[in-house]
């Protein structure tokens, strides 16, 4: 989470943190040990501002979506266990979708896409190009207890699974744009998957659209 949301904060735009229930955002103590500790993670461990917005998150279901440009559903395998199953996340980005906002996400942040509904009811993400971390990674990152699995239930309401695998590959990446939808296979996508969500924003208005 700490790499989109500084990519958007130092591009000038406004950031909130929001989760479905509002509150504490749980971060797994793992996610912070040196092997795999980024710059921005020191940052935010620094970040006063931002990790009070982490303490205290807005809940989704209060949120107008039409005042956001962009929504990104944080990745990490804590999502697997909220996302999926939260109906008001999935009421709000149908609305966000209804109001032309870009959504994007990474890893298990795409499951808050399977609630979401198209303007004809359809879901959201079926005959969409989607990514998010796969079966086979959850099964190498030894974290397939959890109740669900992305490329899984992505593929359950119809969406057009992309990844790159190898023989083994819990780090493996891909992420693809497809409309307004920006996802990334893993974590280490998300720089990516920030700068094509930005760049669909530009293009906007620039175009007037």
């Amino acid at each position: 989470m700490t790499v989109p949301y500084y990519a958007f904060l130092d591009a000038g735009m406004e950031v909130d943190v929001a989760s479905p229930a509002g509150g504490m955002v749980a971060v797994d103590p793992m996610s912070l040990k040196p092997v795999i500790r980024t710059p921005e993670d020191d940052r935010f461990l620094a970040d006063e501002e931002f990790r009070a917005q982490v303490s205290d998150s807005k809940a989704i279901g209060d949120l107008d979506m039409a005042d956001y440009d962009i929504v990104f559903l944080a990745g990490g395998w804590g999502a697997a266990f909220d996302f999926g199953f939260s109906q008001s996340l999935g009421r709000k980005m149908t609305e966000a979708n209804a109001a032309g906002v870009v959504l994007g996400g990474v890893c298990h942040g795409p499951l808050g896409l399977l609630n979401a509904t198209a303007a004809d009811g359809s879901p959201l993400v079926e005959g969409r190009r989607i990514s998010a971390v796969t079966d086979k990674q959850v099964r190498e990152l030894g974290i397939d207890a959890t109740p669900h699995h992305p490329e899984r239930e992505l593929r359950s309401v119809g969406a057009l699974f992309e990844s790159e695998t190898r023989f083994r590959d819990p780090l493996a990446n891909h992420w693809v744009v497809d409309g307004n939808l920006v996802t990334g296979q893993n974590q280490n996508a998300g720089p990516m998957v920030a700068r094509e969500m930005m760049q669909l924003i530009v293009e906007r208005s620039t175009t007037g659209s």
